[in-house]
């Protein structure tokens, strides 16, 4: 009982000292840091995973980036039938001033497999994603997406395959008129 009355007092004691106003005589010293502070310009946070863009919009790589530009970063497939597997290659060329390296491609999915040009990719030469989607199992509406990884500007990116898949076996569904009785 002693133990936790002593404990509450010392409690309140850091309590009250904690909430007490100790600005007392500070009070230049902050006016002067507010002062400092608006006088000085403010410096961009350097952020690696985004691109910095010039006055007219077009973006402007770090000295010595490798940049990924690609032909397309999104590829329509249009229509397929369950259990088809369709594989896309997105090609790329390297705009930058150094050797590209990509270090991993992932996909959202476990139907999508991912490859990629495994070597540098020197400035000015070609390279490839290659996207592979087994749409087994996969009915609907489909957009499998790979994330890149590489020493670029920035240094994610991604493409996406996009279509629609057919179900095997059609079954009917409700109509206007209510569900559809099968015998």
């Amino acid at each position: 009982m002693k133990k936790n009355l002593f404990l509450a007092a010392g409690m309140a004691v850091v309590i009250l000292a904690s909430g007490c106003n100790n600005n007392t005589g500070n009070d230049t010293a902050a006016e002067s840091a507010t002062a400092t502070e608006a006088t000085a310009p403010v410096q961009p946070i350097e952020n690696p995973n985004v691109v910095a863009t010039t006055a007219q919009g077009e973006t402007a790589p770090a000295g010595n980036a490798a940049v990924m530009t690609f032909e397309q970063t999104e590829y329509e497939f249009g229509t397929i039938k369950e259990g088809e597997t369709v594989e896309h290659k997105f090609e790329f060329t390297n705009t930058g001033s150094t050797p590209l390296v990509i270090e991993s491609a992932t996909a959202t999915c476990g139907c999508t497999a991912p490859d990629w040009t495994r070597t540098p990719v020197a400035p000015g030469e070609k390279g490839f994603v290659a996207v592979k989607f087994n749409s087994n199992g996969k009915p609907g509406q489909q957009q499998p997406t790979v994330t890149i990884r590489a020493n670029t500007e920035p240094n994610i990116v991604r493409v996406a395959m996009k279509g629609s898949v057919e179900p095997k076996n059609r079954m009917p569904v409700a109509g206007p008129d209510g569900p559809v009785r099968r015998n």
